[in-house]
This record gives structure tokens, C-alpha cells and sequence, in this order.
């Protein structure tokens, strides 16, 4: 079962195909999700087994989207007035498991591991960069507990 972490929200992105290839909108000013918090627009790149954990912000909102490869967002509730707190959520999104685009809310700790690489993300933000706001946990913290090293269960 899915783990739903409070304010994180997640949207399909409808995929328009034809022999040419794809269109998609990823976010649009008017998305209820979204309304009215651009800062700023980045991109990443990171090869097939890469993982990078855990990352958050005190002010920060943040939508992710994988454009290519897939990737295992994972995120951990870390704001102690939340309902959700110390909650792990794991989301599958790419080209093989749907493109969509995630709403991380502050204080909600994500990282990522590369299971079919290269894979690009970008990602939106309501602030602009800023170093005082970006907070790392270390990607083995014995609290969160999450394993990054390990596989799917063989079924």
C-alpha cells in the first residue's frame, strides 16, 4: 500500500502521441498545485544506479519531473506537526512507470536512486536558490532507516 505524505501531491501528465513523437504540459500557472509560485526553473542529470539522499528545505517547495530514464522518488515526512510525520513515501515515475510531476512540500526530506539511466529530471521552485535553506540528512540515517542498496522483492 501506498504511503501518502501530507501535502505532497502528484500529477499524471497526459501524453499527446503521434508518429512524430510526444507533447505533454508539465505545469501550468493555473494547476491547483501549483498556482503562482515560480522562481525558478532546473535540470539534472544522473546515470543508472545513482542515488542521491536525503535533501530538504525549511521554505522551499519543489516540483520534480523525470523527462527520461525512471527513477524511485522517495520522500520522508520530517515536520513534527504533520499527520504524516515520519512517514516514508516511495514513488515510482519515468518513462517506463508514467511521467508525473511531484509536489515536495518544505520540511519533507527526498532523494532519488536511477533505476533506468541516463535519466533527466527538471524541477520548479517556489524560491529562488538560497544555502541557508537547503539542509542535507545524511543518505544511511539510522532514524529514516530507508536502505537505498536494496532491490525490488523477487515476486
Amino acid at each position: 500500500m501506498l504511503t501518502v505524505i501530507e501535502g505532497v501531491e502528484i500529477k499524471e501528465l497526459a501524453i499527446h502521441k503521434d508518429e512524430r513523437g510526444f507533447f505533454c504540459e508539465v505545469i501550468r500557472n493555473s494547476d491547483n498545485f501549483f498556482q503562482n509560485n515560480f522562481a525558478q526553473l532546473s535540470c539534472a542529470m544522473s546515470f543508472t544506479g545513482v542515488a542521491k539522499a536525503w535533501h530538504l528545505h525549511r521554505k522551499q517547495t519543489d516540483w520534480m519531473c523525470t523527462l527520461t530514464g525512471d527513477m524511485k522518488l522517495v520522500l520522508y515526512d520530517t515536520r513534527e506537526t504533520s499527520k504524516t510525520h515520519k512517514k516514508t513515501m516511495e514513488i515510482l515515475m519515468g518513462e517506463t512507470h508514467g511521467l508525473k510531476v511531484v509536489k515536495i512540500p518544505p520540511g519533507v526530506a527526498h532523494g532519488y536512486k536511477v533505476i533506468n539511466g541516463p535519466m533527466y529530471i527538471v524541477y520548479v521552485t517556489n524560491r529562488e536558490y538560497d544555502s541557508t535553506d537547503e539542509l542535507r540528512i545524511p543518505h544511511d540515517d539510522p532514524e529514516i532507516g530507508y536502505d537505498w542498496r536494496a532491490i525490488p522483492p523477487i515476486k
